[in-house]
């Protein structure tokens, strides 16, 4: 460590850090999936073709059944907006790679509900059917956006770099070793048939210690902080597997959790545990970092400060960070919430039975565990730290007072004598 505190510090420290590395390293090695098998196109005869839309020729929409020019009711018992007069027609695009790079083909454009609206001088993506019936195997499928990502990107990098410097830098290789860790471990074991909480644990773990010593660097605060955030994390893990079994949540809010317990028999309930883990994680490791190191600077500002004083000044500090995460997470999960929300305002459905819906349910349990995970880590890491600081302090001063050299003591005044 770069700014070792007191031994016994570092030793408690140490005690801790050094087993959970042990155990997150041979769990990673022992559940780390299997290289995945090639997998084969898509469908056979279908490939994808990058081009850009080099014309536009608008037609008359076509008029659908039951639906009147102006949007009447369809006989269903409500109205369907009409067809957006800009996606009916045919779109020229001319490829841009492949075999036929430099053709120009005509393909209509897509105007079902949902669909995307092109305009001239857009990159798209082709797709090539072989087998499509007639005499036309293009249709045009999405826009390209790998140029504007990379753009995006590139901006995110320099602004971090420039601003963070070397700093920086360790936390955007951090950033990469938890994209690793996601795409190539947690997904692959869970689509391998691991356990999803299991695998959410060892991530979480392996993340947790990667991201935190990369970023700030192998200190006695970051130790601490590391222990804070295991913690909290475990104390979140029980209250939200709690909370689940007590709600008889089962994870199946979607068709996209629908299928993965039905196709692929993989516990939903779980999966919603390890989500809860790692979300919690992320805002986890920022409070205890911040309560690690606001405890240390404030030790150094004060150095007559014991371990209440330290305490207090950084649990008050922690209560204004907390409030503010609080509502960070609420907003959060409402943002990515919103589309359901309008639905349910729409349907006019009594709050009641909103909030105690499968869906919304979910989400104020995932809420509700991780705020309370993010209140208990305030106080543990808190209290580890001025702990640690006061701990050092005490270290110090004996060292200081075993070096110090005594100062020569002064021969006692004679007595006078009877002469004097």
């Amino acid at each position: 460590m770069r700014r070792p505190g007191s031994p016994g510090a570092v030793r408690a420290c140490l005690a801790v850090i050094v087993p959970l590395a042990v155990v997150t390293l041979a769990a990673l090695v022992w559940m780390w999936p299997d290289a995945p098998k090639a997998a084969g196109a898509p469908s056979p005869g279908m490939s994808k073709i990058h081009g850009k839309v080099v014309g536009i020729v608008l037609k008359p929409c076509p008029k659908q059944v039951g639906l009147g020019a102006e949007g009447e009711p369809n006989g269903t018992g409500g109205t369907a907006p009409p067809p957006d007069p800009r996606k009916c027609g045919d779109a020229q695009i001319e490829l841009t790679e492949g075999l036929e790079k430099g053709r120009v083909i005509t393909t209509p454009l897509p105007s079902g509900p949902g669909s995307q609206r092109f305009e001239t001088g857009d990159k798209v993506i082709v797709l090539h059917l072989a087998d499509a019936p007639g005499d036309n195997p293009y249709q045009l499928s999405d826009h390209d956006r790998s140029g504007p990502l990379w753009l995006v990107g590139a901006a995110f990098v320099l602004a971090v770099v420039a601003f963070g410097r070397w700093r920086g830098l360790t936390a955007l290789v951090g950033l990469a070793v938890t994209f690793v860790l996601l795409l190539k471990f947690l997904i692959p074991a869970v689509l391998a048939g691991e356990p999803p909480l299991a695998a959410a644990i060892v991530c979480a773990a392996a993340i947790m210690l990667a991201v935190l010593y990369l970023t700030h660097g192998f200190t006695v605060p970051t130790s601490i902080a590391v222990i804070g955030t295991l913690a909290s994390l475990t104390l979140t893990g029980l209250l939200a597997w709690a909370a689940i079994g007590l709600t008889h949540l089962s994870g199946i809010t979607d068709e996209s959790s629908f299928n993965l317990d039905l196709s692929y028999q993989i516990s939903t309930q779980g999966l919603l545990l390890a989500s809860i883990i790692i979300g919690s994680l992320g805002v986890l490791d920022d409070v205890t970092v911040t309560q690690a190191v606001t405890v240390g600077e404030l030790a150094h500002a004060n150095p007559a400060y014991r371990f209440a004083e330290l305490y207090r000044a950084g649990a008050r500090v922690g209560r204004a960070h907390i409030a503010s995460v609080i509502n960070t997470i609420i907003l959060a999960y409402a943002g990515a919430s919103l589309p359901l929300l309008l639905l349910f305002s729409i349907g006019r459905q009594p709050l009641g039975e909103v909030l105690t819906g499968s869906v919304v349910a979910q989400e104020i349990v995932r809420s509700v565990a991780g705020t309370l995970g993010l209140i208990a880590a305030v106080p543990i890491t808190t209290a580890l730290a001025a702990l640690a600081r006061t701990r050092n302090r005490e270290a110090e001063a004996e060292v200081v007072e075993e070096v110090k050299p005594e100062r020569p003591r002064r021969a006692p005044a004679a007595e006078p004598s009877f002469w004097d």
